[in-house]
C-alpha cells in the first residue's frame, strides 16, 4: 500500500490499444475490450489509495477520424460499459463524470451518461471523469464562448473564473498526467489544467499497464519536487 502524498487529481492517457491488439494477430477492438478491463482495474487501484480525482482519455474528438467500423464498435463498447458499471460505481461511492462535447455521441450513450451522472452525483468517494470527444483546444474555444455569452468584462476575467468555464469545473487541477504506450506528448489533453502537472510517461501499452505499474507512477510522482515556478515544494510528505 502506498503512503505519503496521494495526488489529488490523476489524468491518464491510456494509449496503445491497437498495437497491443495488432502485436498478438488479433483485431484492433481486442485490444479495446482488453483495455477498458484494465481501465477498471486502474479506477478500483486510484480510489483504493485515496485519489479524489481520476480523469481518463478515453475517445479524443480527433478518434472521430478513424475509420467508421471502429468508431462504431468503440461506441458500441462504450455502451456496454455504461450499461454494465453504473451498479459497480453506486456500490464503491464513485461519483461518474463525462467531458468533452457528448452532444457528438449517439443519442443512447448521451442518455446513459446522463443516467450515470444523476445515479451517482451523490455519491462522496472518488470522482472518477471519462474524457469522450474531447480535445483540450476545443475545450478552451468553448470555455472562451460560454465566458464572451456572460457578459463578462475582460478585465474581470482571472484564471480562477476562466477555469469556472471548463468541462472540469470544479474539479482540482491534475497533480500527475500518465501516458501509456512509449508516446511523450499531451495530445491535446487538458491542456489548461496540466500546467504544473508532473509528467510521467512509460512505455507499457495499456492493455498491459496494470496496478502495479499504476502504483509505481504515484511512487514516481511522491519522489519529484514541484516548485509552481517559485521555491521547490517536495511531494513526499516529510
Amino acid at each position: 500500500m502506498i503512503s505519503g502524498n496521494i495526488p489529488a487529481h490523476v489524468g491518464v492517457i491510456m494509449d496503445g490499444n491497437g498495437r497491443w491488439a495488432q502485436l498478438r494477430g488479433l483485431p484492433r477492438i481486442e485490444g479495446h475490450r482488453v483495455g477498458a478491463e484494465r481501465a477498471k482495474e486502474i479506477i478500483e487501484a486510484a480510489a483504493g489509495i485515496g485519489i479524489k480525482s481520476l480523469t481518463l482519455y478515453t475517445f479524443s474528438a480527433e478518434n472521430w477520424q478513424r475509420p467508421q467500423t471502429e468508431v462504431s464498435m468503440l461506441m458500441k463498447l462504450l455502451e456496454l460499459y455504461l450499461r454494465k458499471e453504473l451498479d459497480d460505481l453506486v456500490k464503491k461511492g464513485i461519483v461518474f463524470r463525462a467531458i468533452g462535447e457528448i452532444w457528438r455521441l449517439p443519442e443512447n450513450i448521451q442518455a446513459l451518461i446522463r443516467t450515470n451522472e444523476e445515479k451517482t452525483a451523490s455519491n462522496k468517494g472518488m470522482t472518477l471523469v471519462i474524457a469522450l470527444s474531447y480535445g483540450g483546444r476545443n475545450e478552451i474555444i468553448r470555455a472562451i464562448q460560454k465566458v464572451m455569452k456572460s457578459g463578462k468584462e475582460p478585465g474581470d476575467l482571472t484564471e480562477d473564473i476562466f477555469s469556472d468555464y471548463l468541462d472540469t469545473a470544479g474539479l482540482p487541477a491534475p497533480d500527475l498526467i500518465i501516458r501509456t504506450s512509449g508516446e511523450r506528448r499531451l495530445s491535446n489533453f487538458l491542456l489548461w489544467q496540466s500546467a504544473y502537472a508532473e509528467l510521467y510517461f512509460t512505455d507499457t501499452l495499456w492493455p498491459d499497464f496494470d496496478r502495479e505499474e499504476f502504483l509505481q507512477a504515484i511512487r514516481d510522482y511522491q519522489g519529484r519536487e514541484r516548485r509552481f515556478g517559485a521555491i521547490p515544494v517536495r511531494t513526499n510528505a516529510s
